[in-house]
């Protein structure tokens, strides 16, 4: 599997209370459900009008296909290639 970021723009997301974003994740997840094991969500972080998601997929046709499923925008969709941390540095 393959990690990608995407930034869904999702205007007032940010103003969500806890339970309207539980709605939001379990769209998500039935959408998920009914693709599997093509993609999968490993968590999102939420801004004031955006999302951004970090999934496993086989490509990037199953994430479009989950945002079509669940409604929710790909607005644009990176993979990712590596990745650094503080660690990286006493390489």
């Amino acid at each position: 599997m393959r990690k990608f970021v995407i930034e869904r723009a999702v205007p007032g997301i940010g103003g969500l209370s806890n339970p309207e974003l539980g709605g939001a994740a379990r769209t998500s997840n039935g959408a998920l459900a009914a693709l599997a094991p093509k993609v999968q969500w490993v968590h999102s972080y939420v801004t004031a009008d955006k999302t951004f998601c970090i999934y496993l997929a086989e490509d990037e046709d199953a994430i479009h296909k989950h945002a079509e499923l669940s409604g929710f925008p790909a607005t644009i969709i990176t993979e990712v290639t590596g990745m650094i941390d503080p660690s990286t540095a006493r390489q």
